[in-house]
């Protein structure tokens, strides 16, 4: 019982950091149709745009945090009216294609700023633990935790009661009725990549806390939140939660139990589980636990 409760945590912990990839995702799906394998890249150089804030110049942890994410605001809006802009009415696989670019691009942009090399970053937590009965958390866990459950509560209260998330919500759902009610397509579209960019921060620097490295390997690791939003629903970001927690949960499990108990399987089949999880959810619903059925007229 102790086991599972520690890997519960660690799951739960896991699981909150694919959260923020997920909403990243969800956002420019929800605001532009399209998948963005770029967001992998945005959480890689979220991670070391703060690194360069708190290691290098010296600044307060989380004020470096919330430096970086208006930084990569910044960057995901002029990324999106340099490029994405111009490809506006243009078939969605050139977009994706555009967007796995935009990876491969920003992947060599951060090597050649920061370099090649693993870089190891501090922060306030270090080896501290809390002991609740015979289960161990660790204070890195309990932030995690606490700062992506903020971090989504203010993401839902914009969306809910701001004038800009109202106007997301709506252009969600009907494009053109909300052009039509004066609402800017084009600054919809600007403000979901500069909050998707700004989304990955936080979970940059939770991928690269303790004794991770922040390397190239960082926007692959958060490329594996992608089972999370086909889970949840590309249109959801409450799904995108609850595929988020149930990804980080199938890891914890996976590493903890699999190897005991199912040798066969070979190792690190954790990491393949949650996309067993995916295709079994597809199988039943295809467009995901909270997905949006499209109905088509004929």
């Amino acid at each position: 019982m102790v086991k599972f409760l520690q890997l519960t945590v660690g799951g739960v912990a896991t699981g909150t950091i694919y959260a923020l990839v997920a909403l990243g995702f969800v956002v420019i799906y929800r605001a532009t149709g399209v998948i963005n394998f770029a967001q992998g890249g945005f959480v890689l150089l979220g991670a070391a745009l703060s690194y360069n804030f708190t290691d290098t110049w010296g600044l307060p942890f989380y004020a470096g945090i919330l430096l970086a994410m208006a930084a990569a605001a910044l960057i995901g809006v002029v990324i999106e009216r340099l490029v994405l802009h111009r490809m506006v009415g243009q078939p969605v696989y050139a977009v994706i294609m555009i967007t796995i670019g935009l990876l491969i691009i920003i992947q060599q942009v951060v090597q050649s700023v920061w370099g090649a090399q693993d870089i190891f970053r501090t922060e306030p937590y270090g080896a501290k633990v809390v002991t609740v009965g015979d289960v161990t958390i660790s204070h890195r866990d309990i932030a995690t935790i606490v700062t992506a459950l903020l971090l989504l509560g203010l993401f839902f209260l914009f969306f809910r009661y701001t004038k800009f998330g109202v106007a997301m919500r709506a252009t969600a759902v009907d494009q053109e009725a909300a052009q039509a009610q004066g609402i800017s397509a084009g600054r919809v579209f600007a403000l979901s990549w500069a909050i998707a960019a700004a989304v990955a921060v936080p979970a940059g620097v939770m991928l690269t806390s303790g004794n991770r490295p922040l390397n190239l390997g960082v926007s692959f690791i958060a490329l594996r939140a992608f089972p999370a939003i086909i889970i949840g629903g590309l249109e959801s970001p409450g799904g995108a939660v609850i595929g988020g927690i149930v990804v980080g949960l199938a890891e914890s499990y996976g590493a903890g139990y699999l190897p005991g108990n199912a040798p066969w399987l070979g190792n690190n089949f954790d990491i393949v589980l949650p996309y067993v999880i995916m295709l079994m959810v597809l199988l039943v619903a295809p467009y995901g636990l909270f997905g949006t059925r499209e109905v088509r007229r004929v």
